[in-house]
Parts: structure tokens; sequence; C-alpha cells
């Protein structure tokens, strides 16, 4: 059997805060087809891991490589390779759910867009809120569509922290079963949860995470 290709390779990533190391000589390497779950307590460096393999937080050591290139937030093949949900999003408050799923899908060329937002709408069980703003989405809701976001585009790496969060026991499920198929289709998925089932459906391997040693 073929082996895999690397997508994602870090290698001694070191970030500190003042004096207070975060996470220390971190490296990982994730092939196609893998999921790799970050455990570990509140303040162990899950968070800030992830927002270091997005390029969103720059760390003081050490390099991140994504289907061979250097991690830059702002680079186009960054953007085209990684798909992220860490964060609370910023949505636009005059674009209804529909209409930033089209921008997102379209913006990033995805063929017949329009099937495939109507898909993930229905995956996510959006479909009665897709003309709403965000503005008036429940907190579960929201997490919904910032996790559509990341289904609507292309993506060789998926970044997640924490996303069961505020769903409920159904939607919980419905993520675990989603990303599992995922990574058979080949995605390497790398992700931050605190829920057993999710890790146990999910990941191929589980990395925890100590506290932080001042």
């Amino acid at each position: 059997m073929a082996k895999k290709s690397t997508v994602l390779k870090v290698s001694g990533l070191r970030r500190a805060y003042g004096p207070v190391t975060i996470v220390d000589d971190f490296s990982l390497e994730v092939r196609a087809g893998e999921a790799v779950a970050l455990t570990g307590r509140n303040g162990s460096g899950k968070s800030t891991v992830l927002r270091c393999l997005v390029g969103a937080d720059k760390a003081d050591e050490g390099t991140i490589e994504v289907c061979g290139f250097p991690v830059i937030e702002t680079s186009p093949r960054t953007r085209r390779d990684v798909a992220t949900v860490i964060d609370d999003l910023d949505f636009f408050p005059d674009l209804s759910v529909v209409e930033h799923l089209d921008l997102l899908a379209r913006a990033h060329g995805v063929p017949d867009a329009d099937a495939l937002v109507d898909d993930v709408l229905e995956q996510v069980q959006l479909v009665p809120q897709s003309g709403q703003l965000p503005g008036t989405l429940s907190s579960g809701q929201r997490r919904r569509l910032g996790l559509a976001t990341a289904f609507v585009r292309p993506r060789q790496l998926l970044v997640l922290d924490e996303p069961e969060a505020r769903l409920d026991v159904e939607g919980v499920i419905w993520l675990a079963n989603r990303l599992r198929a995922e990574r058979q289709q080949g995605l390497a998925i790398v992700f931050a949860s605190h829920e057993p089932s999710l890790v146990e459906t999910v990941a191929t391997r589980v990395v925890e995470l100590g506290a932080p040693r001042g």
C-alpha cells in the first residue's frame, strides 16, 4: 500500500507569553486521512497550538508546513489548503446565512457552488434559518454556521478548536460522523476536544498536552 502524503508537519514549536512558556518543543506530523485529537486540561496549550498551525499566532521557535510549504496566514496557498474553525467567527452583519456560504464557496472557486451550499445547509440543519442574519441565530446555530464555512470550501487540512462547543447531543453525533467521513475521504484533521465520544469516533491518534509550567 502506498504511503499517504504528509499534509501537516510541525517541528520544535515553542510559544511563550512573557515569562510563561505555553508550548515547548512540540512536533507533529499528520498525513492525509489521519485525524489527530489534542486533549489536555484547560491551559495546556491546545488552542495556542491550533492558532499557530493556521498562522493566527506566531510561534517563537519551530517550523510549520502544510503540503510542504510554510504556513502564512495571508498566503493564498495557506488559505487554499487550510480550513479552520478556532474562534467565534465575525460574520458580515448584513449578509444572510446562505449569502455567507455562497460568498465563501464562490471566492474559493468551488464548482457548482449553489449545489454545495444547499447540501451543507441541509447537513448543518440551517435550511430554515438560511435567510436569517447571523446576529439572529442562537449560539448553537452560530456554531453550525461556523462549521459550515469550513465545509463549503476546498481543504487539505481541517483545524478545529472544540468544534462540539454549544452543540446539543444530536449535533455532536452529526459532527462526529461528518468528521469521520471527511477523514475517510482523505482529509487531514487536527482538533482539540473535551468530548470523549467525538475523540473516539474521529481520531486516529490522540496527543495529550501537559499543563504549562511556569
